[in-house]
């Protein structure tokens, strides 16, 4: 490991802001390493792997869905995930709604905004999230709640242009609290930085960090 879970927690003391350990391509064994230490929310990006793990380990942990999510795969997580961070549609949600009616429990949900260059990163424009959260189909929904946004920066060194990024999904962040959200307490995350950029996300605004192999090392194919 690069830094030890205590390492970590110290480093984002300061801003209260949560960690997220990325767990996707890790073993059980390795989850638990961090368990034991105390960590209890764990990110995967794929259904297929969160199912037998969640089967497979301790009840208490709470689980992030932070992977591109399908509407044929939320019924198969409907019943147990904690968040789903990766929200970039209102089909999506719909569907959210309909399995967490069926599983009788309410489903906090991140908005996915697509904020770097890249254009094979998933998520919504400024537009469509607007579109989104005026439509009157987001206002039917009874068994999701959405808490806040999430964003990806650009993969690159220069630190300017990710910190720009960050910066900008914060404006947009706090402008969705102020003209939808006021007077609730319910928007209030943001889920931005992962291994490479957890510092500038964490400078930016950031409730949430999604960290793994700083934590788990490199990835298992």
């Amino acid at each position: 490991m690069s830094f030890s879970l205590e390492q970590f927690l110290q480093a984002l003391e300061p801003t209260h802001t949560k960690l997220v350990a990325v767990s996707k391509t890790h073993t059980p064994e390795e989850i638990l390493v961090l368990y034991r230490q105390g960590q209890r929310d764990f990110g995967e990006n794929r259904v297929q792997e969160l199912v037998p793990k969640w089967e497979e380990m301790p009840k208490d942990i709470r689980w992030h869905a932070i992977g591109h999510l399908q509407t044929n795969k939320v019924k198969y997580i409907a019943s147990f995930i904690y968040m789903i961070h990766s929200v970039d549609s209102l089909k999506l949600l719909q569907e959210i709604d309909k399995e967490a009616g069926k599983a009788g429990r309410l489903i906090p949900c991140l908005l996915q905004m697509h904020i770097a260059e890249e254009e094979t990163k998933f998520g919504l424009d400024r537009q469509e999230l607007l579109d989104l959260l005026e439509a009157p189909e987001f206002s039917a929904l009874k068994y999701v709640e959405v808490r806040g946004l999430m964003g990806m920066a650009t993969f690159t060194e220069n630190e300017d242009q990710v910190r720009k990024e960050f910066r900008q999904l914060h404006t947009l962040f706090e402008e969705v609290k102020t003209r939808f959200f006021a007077g609730s307490d319910s928007f209030r995350e943001l889920s931005m930085g992962m291994s490479s950029d957890y510092h500038i996300a964490m400078e930016e605004g950031s409730t949430m960090v999604r960290v793994g192999s700083l934590l788990f090392g490199p990835r298992h194919n």
